[in-house]
């Protein structure tokens, strides 16, 4: 099964277009105010993805960059490891036949 929103003919681009146009449309979670929320609890900042900061162009933050710089010391992954770590989480359809 893939995605509706997956590039056809490896047209990346046009998939990158669409991610823009729709995060354009998705209202920024800073603007929006919790009227439940509690003034002496501040709110956890969610993880910024790559995706962000490559497709939404934001600026990584300290946090992203730390994280990214501890990740390339990180020895690579054997295909042995990588087909283990495939297996025990198959993706959406549950089927690891189809690495996602």
């Amino acid at each position: 099964m893939t995605s509706p929103d997956m590039p056809k003919d490896g047209d990346f681009a046009s998939y990158l277009e669409g991610k823009m146009s729709r995060s354009a449309e998705v209202p920024d979670a800073a603007m929006s105010v919790d009227v439940n929320a509690s003034a002496s609890a501040p709110a956890a900042a969610p993880r910024q993805t790559i995706e962000q900061i490559l497709v939404e162009g934001q600026e990584p933050t300290e946090e992203f960059l730390e994280e990214w710089i501890a990740g390339q010391d990180e020895p690579e992954l054997s295909d042995e490891e990588l087909e283990r770590q495939a297996l025990e989480a198959p993706g959406e359809d549950g089927d690891p036949s189809t690495p996602e």
